[in-house]
């Protein structure tokens, strides 16, 4: 199975590279015990699932472990309560 992954990985790592969703071109793809390990971070849990598709469209029959990492964009900070208006 190592050696099926092996020849799987480039096409996993383009199919990412050349995804139309920005995030996940920087992500990577290796094999790893047996498995398919996708790498990186994201901005978002949807990004991060996202990317799990793309590689298991590649590797079909692949054991996954998807270890990328999401964290919220640098500006995003919690805004607290809104303000209350009294009418």
């Amino acid at each position: 199975m190592n050696a099926a992954l092996e020849e799987l990985q480039p096409r996993a790592q383009a199919a990412l590279a050349n995804s139309p969703f920005h995030e996940l071109r920087t992500l990577q793809v290796q094999p790893r015990g047996g498995a398919m390990c996708i790498s990186g971070c994201v901005t978002s849990f949807y990004h991060k699932q996202l990317a799990q598709e793309v590689v298991r469209s590649i590797c079909a029959d692949a054991e996954l472990v998807n270890t990328i990492e999401v964290k919220g964009e640098p500006d995003e900070s919690p805004q607290g309560p809104l303000p209350v208006n009294d009418v």
